[in-house]
């Protein structure tokens, strides 16, 4: 049996379809996942998009809320410490001095109640 130009090039043709059958079986599962991974990068480009710009409203809030309302309470903070700090030599002398005003009134009762003034 002799195969002539003709019978080859079916052939070869035959073999060729073959290949693309085999060939866009394996593709298929392929090119689905694919689609779903681009799908699934889209999503999540959209989240990071989305994540940006929420943290870029914190960062606003934090600048132009939180930032302005902390430096207020740090300078009061500060302006009270340095009150009490300024200060805290004359309280213990003013400790000293209420602790001997006591004494000074008992001591000034008692002698009034022997004196029956009071």
């Amino acid at each position: 049996m002799t195969l002539t130009a003709e019978d080859l090039l079916a052939i070869s043709q035959m073999m060729e379809e073959m290949l693309d059958r085999k060939l866009d079986a394996r593709l298929k599962p392929i090119e689905h996942e694919l689609k779903g991974l681009k799908a699934e990068v889209d999503g999540l480009k959209k989240e990071v998009d989305t994540l940006k710009t929420e943290i870029h409203q914190i960062k606003l809030f934090q600048e132009n809320i939180i930032m302005p309302r902390l430096n207020d309470i740090e300078a009061c903070y500060t302006s009270t410490y340095q009150r009490y700090k300024d200060h805290a030599d004359r309280m213990e002398q003013t400790y000293e001095d209420v602790a001997l005003l006591k004494k000074v009134v008992a001591s000034h009762s008692e002698m009034l109640q022997r004196a029956g003034i009071a």
